[in-house]
């Protein structure tokens, strides 16, 4: 089939990319022209593994081409998916739809024959129905369908979660159109990929439901976490023995220093936005927000705790900056609350990422950017593991001892043991695990 994908943000050049490995002819259209040469010389804007030769090898086979015409890309397209940004509102948290319905408009001026505009973007509740009513205004002699077709992928696994995903589904409220959904996903059916076909408002709220219940296990667990600190009990054994429970499950049960990315914070908040205006408000869904935006406050609180209850004047590592490992996202990062909040302290911050440093440095200023995580602890009173990269799961901890001034280690991700800390000597800081990772009573909360 012929695929147009409006948009080469991380949505939009995973799926188009994806598409074009099932066999399907794929452009993808964006009007930043800078980008556009970027990709068509093979380099690729993010960071998530696998893609550049993902890329490469369609492209190669001329099934993948990049573009910023979009009046030429849509008169040929089966299908055409909208997979723009859909930030939060500054000032109310909704998302903001402005891109999603300026291209609505422009690919309404330029489809030809009967098209499915399918929305890809995380998109509120009645947004389908919008586009629609855009198309049709601009083009009433338009034949068309539009359908909602969420994406769940996650940064760093985003390729094997297009190829290998749990469900998808499709909100679409003509049988033309899901027959249209159903040839794009038919290379899946080997795989026996569950298709979910609901109609467009059913759709565009799943996606949403699916991220606030994620967001609420995390808040959770780490709610869990503060009392296990309190009271002596291990948060990492409280998550296996809660999550072996079919019921619950294992997933998204670490403690740690608040969720972030893309697309948790925007969407919990956009969803407890929309559920106000519909007068349905989500109270557990408005406390997971409150709980998070404090929590990352507070791992700064931890932090200086662990200096002895001033950072004044001291030097503090931070390794990890990005919200997770495997990507260069920083969007709403806990470090981009951290690092500010250590500053204000009067703590100078050496800092490194695998990934994420050049992203970095357009949001935090005055931190001194090192080329690895042992320049980083050179001459520093303390190190505050923040993003759990592989490479700092093995560290050689006797030279980390050595290259510290004194021994403080704070893992806001639990990586290591605490005996095996204390055993090395060092002063060890984590999340949840009572006395046995720190003082609790050292770590305000």
């Amino acid at each position: 089939m012929r695929v147009a994908i409006v948009g080469t943000g991380y949505v939009g050049l995973v799926s188009g990319a994806c598409f074009a490995h099932f066999g399907h002819d794929v452009i993808c259209v964006d009007r930043d022209e800078s980008k556009i040469r970027r990709l068509e010389a093979g380099e690729i804007p993010i960071f998530e593994p696998g893609l550049d030769a993902l890329v490469a090898e369609n492209v190669a086979a001329e099934r993948l081409a990049f573009t910023t015409d979009l009046k030429s890309a849509t008169p040929d397209a089966d299908a055409v998916f909208i997979a723009v940004g859909t930030p939060s509102r500054r000032g109310d948290g909704f998302a903001d739809l402005t891109y999603v319905y300026a291209a609505a408009e422009e690919i309404a001026a330029a489809m030809k024959g009967y098209t499915v505009i399918v929305t890809k973007s995380t998109v509120p509740v009645g947004t389908g129905a919008e586009v629609e009513a855009i198309i049709r205004r601009v083009r009433p002699d338009a034949e068309f369908s539009v359908v909602s077709n969420p994406e769940f992928l996650r940064e760093g696994a985003a390729i094997e979660d297009f190829k290998r995903p749990d469900r998808i589904v499709v909100g679409a409220e003509d049988e033309r159109a899901r027959d249209v959904m159903r040839e794009l996903y038919r290379p899946l059916f080997i795989n026996e990929t569950p298709i979910v076909f609901t109609n467009r408002a059913t759709s565009e709220l799943i996606k949403y439901a699916a991220n606030a219940f994620l967001a609420t296990k995390i808040t959770f667990i780490n709610e869990m976490a503060d009392l296990c600190e309190n009271v002596g009990a291990n948060v990492q054994e409280v998550a296996r023995g809660i999550g072996l429970d079919g019921r619950i499950g294992s997933k998204f049960l670490h403690a740690g220093p608040g969720y972030g990315g893309s697309c948790f914070p925007k969407d919990t908040l956009a969803l407890v936005r929309t559920a106000q205006a519909a007068g349905a408000p989500t109270k557990i869904v408005e406390a997971v927000v409150e709980i998070n935006a404090r929590r990352k406050r507070q791992m700064a609180e931890r932090i200086i705790a662990a200096c002895g209850g001033s950072a004044k004047g001291k030097t503090i590592a931070v390794l990890g900056l990005t919200f997770k490992p495997n990507t260069d996202d920083m969007r709403d990062s806990p470090a981009l609350d951290i690092i500010p909040a250590l500053q204000a302290a009067g703590a100078t911050v050496r800092a490194f990422d695998p990934a994420g440093m050049e992203e970095a440095k357009k949001h935090l200023k005055d931190v001194v950017y090192c080329d690895g995580p042992y320049h980083a602890m050179d001459g520093a009173d303390a190190v505050a593991l923040l993003t759990e990269w592989d490479e700092f799961r093995a560290l050689d901890l006797r030279r980390v001892k050595d290259l510290l001034k004194s021994p403080v280690f704070v893992d806001l991700r639990n990586v290591y043991r605490p005996t095996h800390m204390h055993e090395h000597g060092f002063n060890y800081h984590s999340i949840g695990r009572g006395s046995e990772g720190g003082d609790p009573r050292k770590s305000p909360r």
